[in-house]
């Protein structure tokens, strides 16, 4: 039988994050980025965070053959770490993207573990298949497109990307190999959709600087605070410079920031003059005018400095009347809410707070409509997958590959746990794969995902009623049952009856005679029965029974 080619999507497709792609031919696997995504409070509430299952992987880990990583973003490497507990393979990436994951597998404490960084160019074999590194601009230094050799054609991953023809680093699209790897011909490309309803190009990162002075001189007597994301190097350069460019002394608040920071300028992707970082607990020092602090916390995330530094529950700084805050970054979708009690808290505080929709301060690292097609003129790939999107998003971009001579027929729109089988001949579905979610309460591996998260919902939309009660039809005297609530109302009347129609069926035998367990249930269908029909709740029962 010939060998085909498979690539099974284990996250990243229908949702932004949890990217994971598998890519097979004969007895050799590959696995493009795992990562993570976090949770939607409503939708899991309590929840860490959620990495794909990786059951496929570990049914056929004797064909692995290594892992690569496009970039250093928590959506493309954080389930690395707890993959690589379960299975022994190479992880091949920048050295910006894998000196992240080496900190992460320390703190994890994983005792064995290959790390091998790449540069631009460079080719890995992995049995019979091969992969290019091939250098890309994105809103994190080392970003990678990949090139996948096959016996049967050429794969092309564009990874996250953007097309800055001014970069920061200086490190532009790698747009001649990628023309020549259109020209050379490229099977399958696999592209990303974040941006595809953005029409144009996007806005070079270079062009925040610009926004960022002109803050700067505006606020020139006032102590100056910039959240971004941690990973976002090129906009702590950029803040950094400006921070430089008007003599002023830099702070780094958060964890993620500082060891990202320390990371990056080891590895030369970060520069500053000497003397410039100071420790957080060394502001009180300074004049307000003389500082610039950045932090973490664009997304309104609990414990992050910003967030801390809104509640004033930050004891390294108090936010008065005379901050400016700087929201560097734009509001991935579901968090707008939680952003916004940021932004007002702050305000409340007397700080000034300029965020996106005020000033360009924030470049997105995804490539707009025209750098989307511009890929497309370049590449010329037979057939397409679009990725890293919701599925509104993967619509779009089958649409606009059409609109660049793609026909529909050599587009897929796939959904996690397919599988697809590609050569000349056409593209096909394949048999799906095993996928879904696993989620990490704390530290811990979530089995029963569904009752947790329901009694988590019931508890949050209806409270909990804890009922203590005597079992047994001879117990003491005056040993009645008693009702305790927490987060749901129960009139007086309503309890009073509840615990008087309880007594009576605890007095008739009935519920000693069924047994301890049985009580429990009955006892908790009792309750809830009747507080759904008189106060039109159902709130979680707990009973807590006695002999």
């Amino acid at each position: 039988m010939a060998k085909k080619i498979k690539i099974s999507f284990l996250g990243g497709v229908g949702e932004i994050g949890k990217n994971m792609t598998c890519i097979e031919y004969g007895e050799d696997m590959i696995i493009v980025d795992a990562g993570l995504t976090f949770p939607d409070m409503e939708e899991t509430p309590g929840i860490e965070y959620i990495i794909p299952d990786y059951s496929y992987v570990l049914a056929n880990k004797s064909k692995l053959r290594g892992v690569f990583v496009t970039h250093g973003h928590e959506d493309h490497i954080g389930a690395l770490p707890f993959l690589l507990k379960d299975v022994q393979t190479t992880v091949y990436g920048s050295p910006l993207a894998l000196g992240i994951l080496e900190s992460k597998l320390k703190e994890m404490k994983l005792p064995e573990y290959s790390l091998k960084t790449v540069e631009d160019r460079e080719v890995v074999t992995a049995g019979k298949l091969t992969v290019e590194f091939i250098r890309v601009t994105h809103s994190i230094a080392g970003s990678y497109a990949l090139a996948i050799g096959t016996p049967k054609g050429k794969i092309f991953m564009t990874g996250d990307f953007k097309i800055d023809h001014t970069p920061i680093d200086g490190r532009h699209t790698d747009l001649t190999r990628i023309a020549r790897l259109g020209e050379e011909g490229v099977l399958l490309m696999m592209q990303d959709s974040t941006n595809v309803e953005r029409p144009g190009y996007s806005m070079s990162e270079s062009n925040v600087f610009k926004a960022l002075d002109t803050i700067f001189n505006q606020h020139k007597n006032r102590r100056i605070i910039v959240a971004t994301f941690a990973s976002n190097v090129h906009r702590v350069q950029q803040i950094i410079n400006c921070a430089v460019l008007h003599g002023r002394k830099v702070a780094l608040a958060g964890r993620s920031l500082v060891k990202i920071v320390d990371l990056a300028y080891e590895l030369g992707e970060l520069h500053y003059p000497e003397g410039t970082l100071i420790d957080i607990d060394k502001i009180s020092k300074y004049d307000l005018d003389e500082l610039c602090v950045i932090c973490t916390g664009t997304q309104g995330e609990p414990t992050s400095a910003l967030t801390r530094m809104s509640a004033d529950d930050f004891p390294k700084l108090e936010i008065c009347d005379y901050d400016t805050v700087i929201m560097s970054a734009s509001a991935i979708p579901g968090n707008e809410k939680t952003i916004f009690n940021v932004i007002n808290n702050l305000s409340k505080r007397g700080a000034d707070v300029i965020y996106q929709t005020l000033s360009e301060i924030h470049s997105s690292g995804h490539a707009n409509r025209e750098e989307l097609k511009m890929m497309f003129a370049l590449i010329k790939p037979k057939f397409f997958i679009p990725v890293h999107g919701e599925y509104r998003h993967l619509k779009q971009h089958r649409e606009l590959a059409m609109e660049m001579g793609i026909g529909g027929s050599r587009v897929f729109l796939a959904e996690n746990g397919n599988s697809v089988e590609v050569d000349e001949d056409g593209i096909r579905v394949g048999c799906n794969v095993p996928c879904g979610s696993t989620l990490f309460d704390g530290n811990y591996l979530v089995e029963d995902v569904n009752g947790l998260l329901g009694d988590r919902k019931a508890l949050a939309s209806d409270g909990c009623v804890i009922c203590v009660a005597n079992i047994r039809p001879d117990g003491q005297e005056g040993m009645e049952p008693v009702i305790v609530t927490r987060g749901v109302n129960i009139p007086d009347d309503v309890r009073a009856a509840l615990l008087e129609e309880l007594q009576g069926e605890i007095a008739s035998g009935k519920i000693a005679e069924i047994g301890f367990e049985n009580a429990k249930q009955y006892i908790r269908k009792f309750l809830s029965k009747r507080l759904q029909r008189k106060i039109d709740k159902r709130p979680v029962v707990v009973p807590v029974l006695f002999e």
